[in-house]
């Protein structure tokens, strides 16, 4: 598997657990927002490998515009789900592709 793809997985997982109403909130918020900081500068390493192994880039793009906006309370609610929705398919299609080559 790509690291592009784990990366995806992994980001994408989080993403969703953020996007959960009352606790991803409670969790980004007891943190003082350092979630949002480590979700950016894994959305960047995903985006660097994304670029380096030609895969698609749109789930990190949109997963950085989310860390970015995230302390806006239903923008950034929207925002995780829209970027956990895009990472989780695009790995999911990357996946599906890598089995079928072998």
């Amino acid at each position: 598997m790509k690291t592009s793809t784990t990366l995806k997985w992994v980001t994408g997982g989080l993403e969703a657990f953020f996007a959960i109403p009352i606790i991803g909130g409670t969790v980004i918020i007891s943190l003082s927002w350092a979630p949002l900081w480590i979700m950016l500068g894994l959305h960047i390493v995903t985006l660097i490998f994304s670029v380096r192994e030609f895969e698609a880039r749109t789930g990190s793009i949109v997963g950085i515009v989310a860390s970015v906006i995230g302390f806006i309370p239903f923008a950034g609610f929207i925002m995780h789900v829209a970027a956990s929705i895009i990472l989780l398919i695009d790995a999911a299609k990357t996946s599906a592709r890598e089995k079928e080559l072998t």
